[in-house]
């Protein structure tokens, strides 16, 4: 049977931010129209748990963290969100905001278009939190401001929200922010009547902001975390960029033959900088911990990595097998174990 391949896109904007530590990004958030102040604006680094909110004064402050290289969102009910991919300390920002006249005035969840509103609901969840141990403890709070559509001819689910979706993550102990920009099922095979439905392919991109609910860094907590961070996607590309699959449990096959690590992956040096370039020449199987099986593709030329895991464009990456079936109730943030990451480099 051929085996059918999901692949995950996240939201992340490579940018030329400068490595500095302990330094603030300052700045003012207004009504583009009015020119007044937006209070209680969300101001976060896209998929970390370093964020803040804007003031009665629309003034915020946020601390730069060594590493942390993703887009910089401040976000607010209805206004359009303001994406600051390079970004400076000596600079202070001026944020205007405009109103989003795209603002969903309804939910349509309910909609008649051959699939009912609990089995949108149900393929969605799957497909969105995953099937895993830690996508299964996953709860969405707000799953009334999800919109849902199913095209029968294209055989395609596709959700929008007008809020962003909040995520319990009750394994992990994180409180996931979620503004969803696109979020597409492709089935290869459906049958409305018997419930039957065959995935092909999967593609949500937003960007997100993580809540840590256990400040006390319970064992538990700990040991669950560490566990999910072990074989995914921000360890593989870790890994990689480090030339350290070996040494971190990943065995690389050709087919059914095990092959050096990078005898098909090539890792070279971007010059002035800390990121990599890297090439695959096949499809490569992966295996970690002995028993997690997955495969690689590279679907363009090459991508870059940087030092601490992040990577792009990431739609040259296709997982399938045990990273493909990765979603985000397995994401960990960025800023995960980056101190130590950055401590031994």
């Amino acid at each position: 049977m051929a085996m059918i391949k999901r692949y995950l896109l996240f939201f992340i904007v490579f940018s030329t931010v400068c490595l500095l530590q302990s330094q603030t990004l300052k700045g003012i958030v207004l009504d583009a129209k009015t020119n007044l102040p937006i209070e209680s604006a969300a101001i976060y680094f896209d998929g970390t748990t370093k964020g803040t909110s804007s003031n009665s004064e629309g003034n915020f402050k946020i601390t730069l963290v060594e590493g942390v290289t993703s887009p910089l969102i401040i976000s607010f009910m209805g206004y359009q969100r303001v994406v600051v991919n390079s970004y400076n300390p000596d600079q202070f920002y001026k944020v205007m905001m405009a109103e989003d006249v795209n603002t969903l005035e309804e939910v349509v969840i309910s909609t008649d278009d051959g699939m009912s509103k609990a089995e949108k609901l149900k393929q969605f969840r799957r497909e969105f939190l995953g099937v895993t141990e830690n996508g299964r403890s996953c709860r969405i709070l707000n799953e009334s401001d999800l919109n849902l559509r199913y095209n029968q001819k294209k055989k395609q689910l596709t959700a929008s929200a007008r809020r962003p979706i909040m995520v319990e993550n009750d394994n992990l102990k994180y409180l996931i922010s979620f503004e969803l920009q696109d979020f597409v099922i492709n089935y290869s095979y459906v049958d409305l009547l018997g419930n039957y439905f065959k995935t092909h392919s999967v593609t949500y991109l937003g960007t997100s902001f993580y809540t840590d609910q256990d400040t006390l860094q319970s064992k538990k907590t700990v040991k669950q975390r560490e566990r999910t961070y072990e074989g995914s996607h921000m360890h593989f590309m870790r890994s990689l960029s480090h030339k350290r699959l070996k040494e971190d449990g990943y065995k690389i096959f050709d087919k059914s033959f095990e092959v050096p690590p990078y005898k098909f992956i090539q890792v070279d040096s971007i010059e002035d900088s800390k990121n990599v370039k890297i090439s695959i020449s096949k499809q490569l199987n992966i295996l970690f911990d002995k028993k997690r099986q997955s495969k690689i593709e590279l679907l363009g030329e090459s991508f870059v990595i940087d030092q601490y895991g992040n990577y792009a464009p990431i739609e040259n990456v296709l997982f399938s097998g045990d990273l493909g079936t990765q979603r985000l109730g397995d994401a960990m943030p960025f800023d995960y174990q980056l101190m130590d990451k950055t401590s031994t480099d």
